[in-house]
């Protein structure tokens, strides 16, 4: 149950709503106008909550959930125990993603309001429904579209272009950038700082100038302390729809395809380029100017060196083929446990 100190409950909602919303079907005797009024996971749930069941290995939790209401799809109708409310739905985390933004709307807590504190270039643009913290900086030639909210103490560069409805979290920075609609960007991010662009030599290492931009197209989320460099001379792109965790590093010249999903702790190296729906666990590296193709996966901890195929699913440092990875491991497993059993019996 969200703590009201910081997140306003917006129920109680009927069971036949949040089912019309999610367009899914009540289970066989399940009552219409029973009131739900809160969300909840299946162990901590109570009476009058809605929770969720996905996967099969939380059948246990279902059995012994005190919900009155779980999602679940129709395979797992028969494991759910007498007098629960079920709302049946083909993704259930999806739905319960829908209805918990029911119940908890992320809106900023002023709408249209410039503090007192704030300082916002008279040579700045701001639609209507914007609204500024204090300590935030705006500079001069910055445009912010309609409903968008800026946190106490972020910074938004001269000449920054942000779309509608966004959201910047407290502390993040924001230069040399084209922000699309829709788009969160969470507390102390960087977004277009230099790249790490250097000619070296014995003579010292010269400086090159980043001359390109960042774009972020519209529905993006990018996670707190990440950093995305502008780039060199090309843009640097986060593609339509993307999500990027905590402390994520982008170098400069990246081009991220629609609906990429990275993990914590990624780093990915200047000019790589992603293509869409590629997903990156915790702690991938890329190093730079590898592609990845469209829906490939790369697991936690991979270091990538070269080029992976679209749809492959890769690991391990160097990364390789899954299937290929797992072989080695088994073979690896293989000899030790034989040269455990010679030196015991030496």
């Amino acid at each position: 149950m969200a703590d009201p100190r910081f997140f306003e409950n917006r129920g109680p909602f009927k069971l036949e709503t949040l089912a019309e919303l999610v367009s899914g079907s009540l289970g066989e005797g399940a009552d219409p106008s029973f009131l739900v009024r809160d969300v909840s996971g299946l162990d901590d749930a109570e009476a009058s909550h809605l929770t969720f069941l996905k996967d099969k290995k939380y059948l246990e939790s279902l059995a012994e959930t005190r919900a009155g209401v779980c999602v679940l799809t129709k395979d797992f109708l028969e494991k759910a125990p007498g007098g629960l409310n079920l709302l049946i739905s083909d993704d259930p985390e999806r739905a319960f993603a829908k209805i918990a933004h029911a119940f908890y709307p992320q809106s900023p807590l002023k709408r249209g309001s410039i503090d007192r504190h704030a300082l916002v270039d008279e040579a700045a643009s701001l639609g209507d429904d914007v609204t500024i913290e204090a300590g935030a900086v705006v500079g001069p030639g910055a445009s912010i579209g309609q409903g968008s909210h800026v946190c106490s103490c972020a910074v938004i560069g001269p000449g920054v272009q942000i779309g509608q409805n966004v959201h910047i979290g407290a502390h993040a920075s924001i230069g040399y950038a084209l922000v699309g609609d829709r788009v969160i960007i969470h507390a102390g991010a960087r977004i277009g700082e230099d790249g790490f662009g250097f000619a070296m030599g014995p003579q010292g290492h010269q400086k090159i100038p980043q001359l390109g931009r960042v774009i972020i197209q519209d529905d993006v989320e990018i996670g707190a302390n990440t950093t995305i460099d502008r780039g060199a001379g090309r843009d640097t792109v986060i593609g339509e729809g993307s999500k990027i965790d905590n402390l994520v590093q982008i170098g400069h010249n990246v081009q991220i395809g629609r609906g990429c999903i990275i993990a914590g702790q990624a780093g990915v190296s200047g000019s790589t380029v992603l293509g869409d729906f590629v997903a990156l666990g915790g702690q991938v590296g890329l190093a730079d100017h590898v592609t990845i193709g469209a829906g490939a996966q790369v697991a936690a901890n991979a270091g990538v060196m070269r080029d992976i195929p679209a749809g492959a699913v890769y690991c391990g440092a160097p990364a390789k083929p899954i299937r290929e990875f797992m072989r080695e491991v088994a073979t690896l497993t293989k000899l030790a446990q034989a040269r455990g059993k010679r030196t015991k019996n030496e």
